[in-house]
């Protein structure tokens, strides 16, 4: 039986770094290694003739020949360079240790072939070159213990060696002073060592943790956009069939009106336009994502945005048997008075989930250039540990059980997404069992001599599914319909809505049955008024596209309403580019209506209108 060589493990973390820390230290010595070695050479030569001229030694010479091949050797030998590797760096320490520790071997000799003449100016000649040239090797050779150690002992060693076989006093002396030189030398060179080995082990790993921080923050927002893809996929996957059941409902809640049987008819559309809600909320989010939603501010009289607020939530609170105090103030702020009518909403709307007893009160204070919008509860609270996550996507308080009563979670994440988007600071004061505070910055304005009209209906995509428009009576609707949607049970519901209110409608599954439908109602005088388009037609064709080309495909620009389930950011943006008139799916009937009018007037008055 064989027995096969165990197969080489991977290098540690530990001997990666130690490996690096040892190519530093190489690099270290090499970078002086050919202007050092050229001046020891010019060095030598000048010493060894001025020890010659006053010695007349002959071995002398032998050995200023010898030290002079040892420096070629080192001159001319393969050296470290950058692009060696890293697993090199051992070999180059060891080699570079060798070489050094050679030319301090041939110099060791030289004491003894100068000390024996007895002749003290050269005795300390000698030994001010040794030391000068120890310490400046010294410096150099730091990084390396092996070639510090290589050089200067044993060149010193010969020194106090020569020096101390004399055996007298003076020669003691000078030798013990040579001794306690080297000791010293060496003391301070290990210690050089050591602080240059850890500040390069802490630059190292300084250098992998952020290495690995920058890993982690890209694998964070590859989830975020991957989050993003999924809930864009799943809210558009399940807006479509809610779509349909929208419409068939509407329809069917149509004709059911004073019957008896319309009361189920009304449920289930309260359900739907509940589920529409939650989904437009998601949507919103993507929304402010995508950055599509840009402020417009200007003065908003507080008091005019109190109001509805008040009214949204009196009902809510009555039926929790909360008191809920909505506070007047007559000042004004500078802010885009749509959005801050959802932040203030969404504050409100928290509040109300989470206090089941006391009530929440609204109040608006000026403090200098600023207004505190404050919004305070005596709800359950937030304890400290929780109150860096309230902010965050579907994070609830005390709901494991996701309690749909309190909603999606979403609330808070898009107050925060709209005070970066506004500029207004929103600060959060809890304790627990005692209740929350939240309170929002907005920039004091004066009141204008004409106040702006009009405020934002409850959510940023429109109108909201749960708040449905009261029905409008007597709207002027266009007569002919062209809907183009590849879905049937779609093109189903759509046609029943709007045969239920008398509008002559046809539906066609893509482009070119769309364009063969404008040009036949063409011929027959009867064009169609109003184009209504899906966004994501079947084999990847765009809708926008595809409608703005049907809708001016006769010169004659055509309304074109766009009707999408589409919530990914770089669509949404597109489509705000667009300027085309857009509603969300699961869409309410008397939304589409009043558009669907709207449009009609807009198309009569001209394309200057339209928009």
């Amino acid at each position: 039986m064989s027995v096969q060589p165990a197969a080489p493990t991977a290098p540690t973390a530990d001997h990666a770094l130690g490996l690096r820390v040892l190519r530093e230290h190489v690099a270290s010595v090499y970078s002086t290694y050919s202007a050092s070695t050229l001046t020891h050479m010019a060095f030598v030569v000048v010493f060894g003739s001025i020890i010659y001229s006053q010695l007349k030694d002959p071995s002398l010479l032998f050995w200023l020949a010898g030290l002079l091949m040892a420096d070629v050797y080192v001159f001319f030998t393969p050296r470290w360079t950058p692009s060696r590797p890293v697993r090199e760096s051992a070999y180059w320490a060891r080699k570079i240790s060798r070489v050094v520790t050679l030319v301090s071997m041939v110099t060791a000799v030289v004491p003894w072939l100068i000390v024996p003449h007895n002749n003290l100016p050269m005795t300390s000649l000698l030994m001010a070159v040794i030391v000068g040239s120890c310490a400046r090797a010294a410096q150099s050779l730091w990084p390396l213990k092996p070639a510090l150690f290589g050089y200067t002992m044993p060149m010193s060693l010969g020194m106090i060696t020569a020096l101390a076989w004399q055996g007298d006093g003076l020669h003691l002396f000078l030798a013990a002073a040579g001794a306690a030189y080297l000791l010293l030398t060496l003391h301070a060179g290990i210690g050089q060592h050591r602080l240059l080995t850890e500040s390069l082990m802490l630059r190292f790993e300084n250098e992998a943790l952020a290495a690995r921080l920058g890993e982690q923050i890209a694998a964070t927002e590859r989830a975020s956009e991957e989050k993003t893809r999924f809930l864009g996929t799943a809210s558009h996957d399940l807006r479509q069939p809610l779509h349909a059941i929208a419409l068939f409902g509407a329809a069917l809640e149509n004709e059911l009106r004073d019957r008896p049987e319309g009361r189920n008819a009304e449920r289930l559309m309260r359900a739907v336009n509940a589920l529409g809600a939650s989904l437009d909320t998601m949507l919103d989010v993507s929304r402010l994502d995508a950055g599509v939603i840009t402020p417009a501010p200007q003065p908003v009289q507080l008091d005019a945005l109190f109001l509805p607020l008040n009214h949204t939530f009196a009902a809510r609170a009555e039926q929790k048997e909360l008191q809920l105090r909505v506070r007047a103030s007559g000042l004004w702020v500078h802010s885009d008075p749509q959005l801050l009518h959802r932040m203030l909403s969404n504050l409100m709307d928290n509040a109300l989930k989470y206090t089941m007893r006391g009530g929440v009160t609204v109040t608006a204070r000026e403090r200098g250039e600023s207004v505190w919008i404050e919004v305070r509860d005596t709800g359950i609270g937030i304890a400290p540990e929780q109150s860096g996550r309230i902010f965050e996507e579907f994070y609830q308080i005390n709901n494991p059980g996701r309690d749909r009563s309190r909603g999606l979670g979403i609330g808070l994440s898009i107050v925060q997404r709209l005070s970066r988007l506004l500029g207004h600071p929103v600060q959060m004061h809890s304790r627990p069992g005692r209740g929350t505070h939240f309170r929002v910055v907005v920039p004091i304005a004066s009141a204008p001599e004409r106040a702006p009209a009009g405020l934002l209906p409850a959510s940023l995509s429109g109108a909201s599914a749960g708040e449905r428009r009261a029905p409008t009576l007597a709207l002027a609707l266009p007569g002919r319909v062209l809907l183009l949607d590849d879905e049937l049970e779609i093109r189903e519901a759509m046609m029943g809505l709007l045969r239920s209110h008398s509008i002559d409608a046809q539906a066609v599954a893509n482009e070119a049955a769309a364009d063969a439908a404008l040009r036949h109602a063409a011929r027959e005088g009867r064009p169609f008024d109003l184009l209504m388009c899906d966004y994501r037609l079947a084999d990847g064709v765009d809708g926008l596209d595809a409608g703005l080309r049907l809708s001016q495909s006769d010169g004659a620009a055509m309304p074109l309403l766009l009707i999408t389930g589409e919530t990914s950011p770089d669509r949404l943006q597109r489509v705000r580019e667009s300027q085309v008139p857009v509603l969300f799916k699961p869409v309410v009937a008397d939304q589409l209506l009043q558009v669907m009018a709207e449009l009609k007037v807009a198309g009569q008055l001209g394309p200057a209108s339209a928009g």
